[in-house]
């Protein structure tokens, strides 16, 4: 239906506020009908003047204009009132359309918050941001018009026709018969629009994909001198979209006076043709008046169409992209089940996932076992799944077969599927090599996972993950804003930071995934010191520091998509040739 009816798609929000929806189509309803009101009452106080009604001279001199200030005090009434209908009515669409725009993009955020890595992995930024900024945008612009051309032209237009018609058949049939034709022209060139405006927002998306990479990634444009290289590409993608938008632009100005032209002739036959029927006394001069009138409006009502054509257009390809985005598969699903309050040992059987997109497996019928408050390192050759593999444990990505399972032998296995989403997210927490802090305050950034702790438990877990001098640097301590991305401090800084954070959260399995990389030999040695101090959380380190690895309990080496080789570093080194060329151990 997406691809059919993304506008009507996009309308059918208007259903969670009926209320204000009907009031809004109400009152466009009622300024309608009072235009029409006011064109006849023109046309019936023309017919007074003319005959000599409006303004009588009584038989003593005087003149008597009762009927003629009746007629201008009516029409000024009717005027007003439409005038402060029109007030309310454009007031009340516009806040309509802004609730309308508000509640779809908490539909976007919501779902690009709940698709699976893979699905962002194949999208990137700049389609996503053009997704909830440019097209959601377009669509309230479009739905914004919908008022004055969905419920005002049927209502123009019958009401023209029907007036006319009551003048005269011919009189009414031939400017329907020309509406009818300029819609149809305005029907034909608007799916040319369409497919043009597709082009303008892939585009646009591509502008928007350069622009975060390169704010993103401003560091290593300035350390190879790569400004000039990156703004002619910008400017490029920039040039792309504008002469996209000039051909969008140029189609639509170019075809919209066509049918405007077209219903135009409508007019001249009312006055051709009306101009007939007075001279023959089949209607009076009022009643020529108003058909000009209400035909006038007919034709501003047409050329009003074709000038939010190009908006329609738009936001039809734009709503498109939208309803592309929201039908996407949550491909991974929330469960019911709920897991034992006893620490929580990890297990992976058989477990084979393939690459975003499809292609080969990366992991392929691997198994594990993590007993319950066990530290394990995992090492591997680059490129082996071994970020694959921690991204699996709070269901950041799905496994294509095989099972991944918490629990322990006393208190029986359990599928993560089967799991309530949320709570394993709340005990199964993996700290990225990537580190990722938000730009508030130290304190704000610290409490995401544990949103009640207090000042104490924060110094607490600073001191765990060895970030106290991070602390006692910062101007502020806990509330001195961290900048863009955590911009202001170190990488290892923001590594520990990341751990405290992790750590504050409590987690009965905890990842660290390549998490010390930045860190100094000292601040390593203090953060592993103290994770072996925490009772009943299963750790597992990912990395490739032989000093990391010497504190855990024994090491799993993936290779081939599977374990290869498991056991304490001492047996794996005296054992295991690979082991020593990844570690760099001379075997002697």
């Amino acid at each position: 239906m997406s691809e059919k009816h993304p506008l009507l798609r996009s309308l059918a929000i208007y259903r969670e506020m009926p209320w204000r929806f009907c009031l809004v189509a109400a009152l466009y309803v009622a300024i309608n009908l009072g235009l029409v009101w006011q064109q006849w009452l023109i046309g019936h106080a023309v017919n007074d003047v003319s005959a000599g009604h409006a303004v009588v001279r009584q038989a003593d001199g005087s003149l008597d204009a009762s009927l003629g200030w009746y007629w201008l005090g009516l029409m000024l009434a009717v005027a007003l009132g439409r005038g402060v209908l029109q007030y309310a009515a454009s007031v009340l669409s516009l806040v309509l359309s802004q609730e309308l725009l508000t509640r779809l993009r908490e539909r976007i955020l919501d779902q690009v918050q709940n698709l699976h890595l893979g699905y962002h992995w194949q999208h990137g930024m700049g389609e996503m941001i053009t997704r909830t900024t440019r097209d959601a945008d377009k669509v309230r612009d479009a739905l914004i018009s919908f008022w004055r051309q969905v419920v005002e032209t049927p209502l123009v237009v019958l009401a023209t026709v029907g007036l006319l018609s009551w003048y005269h058949p011919l009189l009414g049939l031939v400017p329907l018969l020309l509406t009818v034709t300029g819609l149809w022209i305005f029907v034909r060139q608007t799916e040319r629009l369409v497919s043009l405006d597709r082009a303008v927002g892939a585009a646009y998306d591509r502008v928007n994909q350069d622009l975060s990479e390169g704010i993103g990634g401003v560091r290593v444009i300035k350390s190879f001198a790569l400004e000039q290289q990156r703004i002619n590409g910008f400017s490029s993608q920039v040039a792309v979209f504008a002469s996209l938008a000039r051909q969008a632009l140029a189609y639509s100005s170019s075809r919209i006076p066509l049918p405007q032209a077209v219903v135009a002739f409508g007019h001249v036959w009312i006055l051709v043709y009306g101009a007939h029927l007075v001279a023959a006394g089949q209607l009076n001069i009022g009643e020529l008046v108003t058909s000009l009138l209400i035909a006038t409006t007919l034709v501003f009502r047409i050329e009003g169409i074709g000038r939010v054509m190009q908006t329609f257009a738009d936001a039809r390809a734009s709503a498109e992209r939208i309803w592309q985005l929201l039908d996407a598969p949550l491909a991974i699903g929330d469960g019911s089940a709920s897991l034992p309050a006893s620490p929580l040992g990890l297990r992976l059987e058989h477990v084979s996932v393939s690459a975003p997109g499809g292609g080969r497996d990366i992991l392929q019928d691997c198994s594990l076992t993590l007993q319950p408050g066990e530290i394990v390192a995992l090492v591997g050759a680059t490129g082996t799944g071994k970020s694959l593999l921690a991204s699996l444990l709070p269901r950041l990505t799905d496994v294509s077969a095989g099972r991944v399972l918490l629990g322990s032998a006393q208190d029986g296995w359990q599928d993560i599927r089967s799991l309530n989403l949320a709570q394993l997210r709340r005990r199964v927490h993996v700290v990225p090599q990537e580190s990722f802090l938000f730009a508030g305050s130290l304190a704000a950034n610290l409490r995401l996972s544990a949103p009640s702790a207090t000042d104490e438990q924060l110094h607490a877990a600073l001191r765990m993950a060895a970030a106290d001098d991070v602390l006692q640097r910062l101007p502020q301590g806990l509330e001195t804003p961290l900048g863009d991305r955590g911009v202001t401090l170190s990488g290892g800084q923001r590594q520990r930071l990341c751990l405290a954070r992790a750590l504050l959260g409590a987690p009965d399995i905890l990842c660290l995934d390549d998490a010390t990389s930045a860190l100094d030999a000292i601040s390593e040695r203090l953060v592993l010191h103290n994770l072996r101090q925490l009772r009943g959380t299963t750790v597992l380190v990912i990395s490739s520091k032989l000093s990391t690895i010497l504190l855990a309990d024994r090491v799993l080496m993936l290779e081939g998509g599977k374990i290869a080789a498991e056991g304490p570093h001492a047996q794996l080194q005296h054992t295991n040739a690979h082991y020593r060329d990844l570690l760099g151990i001379d075997h002697g």
